[in-house]
């Protein structure tokens, strides 16, 4: 079973909801080497005609050949799609499929950072961040295939930066990117219209004291096995009792009326 499962007969002992003083069971100071986050901050964007290389490519494994273009080949999220080493180079035409980005870690090159003596403890921070990604296409003969790229996000921000120590921060990217639209262009390149998202993130490797409970108590493995009747069995013998105002009640009545017996609450009947 897991931590969260209705079966663990031990719950105190383990991750959840604090029931009471979240005081209540601490035992001890405790030291624990983490990566601290001084200051991070997000950006999201829309990028058009961005013009991505792919530098290598691979065949999607199980591309049905003999189908036409107008047909669906796919097989799935570029994430999920099985390949297998390229056989031939794709026919052209080339047409664009789907996109998206491989990790959620970034690479940041060109990085620099000045202090700003008008403003303490901030620094402008100017960097250029890789987002790898795979590139879902099909050739003229409807074999799909899956080519690598990167996307290069231009950041110039202001971010918290900790004074000079002897264990030094370092800067870290946390990445997504989808395509919203692609065309082929030639020479391996597509331009393509993309969402990103780039999170900065200020960190350094600590030991830091935190409050404990002691060590977690990991319950047994519970095997997967359709017993349709767990669940049902799991539920309450009655019907809690719950307190909600008249607006609650008379949404909930108007819900019931409409048919939608899911969100039933006060003063609903099926």
């Amino acid at each position: 079973m897991s931590f969260y499962s209705y079966k663990n007969a031990n719950p105190c002992s383990c991750p959840g909801v604090i029931s009471g003083s979240a005081l209540d069971g601490l035992q001890e100071k405790v030291c624990v080497q983490v990566k601290r986050v001084y200051d991070s901050c997000l950006q999201q964007e829309q990028l058009d005609d961005k013009e991505v290389v792919i530098t290598s490519y691979a065949m999607v494994a199980g591309s049905n050949c003999s189908c036409n273009c107008s047909c669906s080949c796919g097989s799935g999220p570029v994430g999920d799609t099985e390949t297998v080493a390229p056989t031939s180079a794709p026919v052209p035409p080339i047409t664009f499929e789907s996109c998206r980005s491989t990790t959620t870690e970034g690479t940041i090159r060109n990085l620099t950072v000045e202090r700003l003596c008008d403003r303490p403890c901030f620094a402008r921070v100017r960097c250029k961040v890789d987002v790898p990604i795979d590139i879902l296409f099909v050739d003229s003969r409807c074999v799909e295939y899956i080519g690598k790229g990167v996307i290069t996000v231009d950041k110039d921000v202001l971010l918290s930066i900790p004074d000079e120590s002897i264990v030094p921060y370092c800067l870290e990217s946390m990445v997504s990117a989808i395509c919203v639209a692609g065309t082929y262009e030639g020479n391996n390149t597509f331009k393509l219209t993309v969402c990103v998202t780039v999170i900065l993130k200020v960190l350094a490797q600590v030991e830091i004291l935190i409050p404990s409970y002691g060590f977690c108590s990991i319950p047994p493995c519970e095997e997967f096995a359709e017993n349709v009747c767990d669940e049902f069995f799991s539920l309450p013998l009655f019907p809690p009792a719950s307190l909600c105002n008249n607006d609650e009640v008379s949404i909930s009545n108007a819900a019931c009326n409409t048919g939608s017996y899911g969100g039933c609450g006060c003063g609903c009947r099926r």
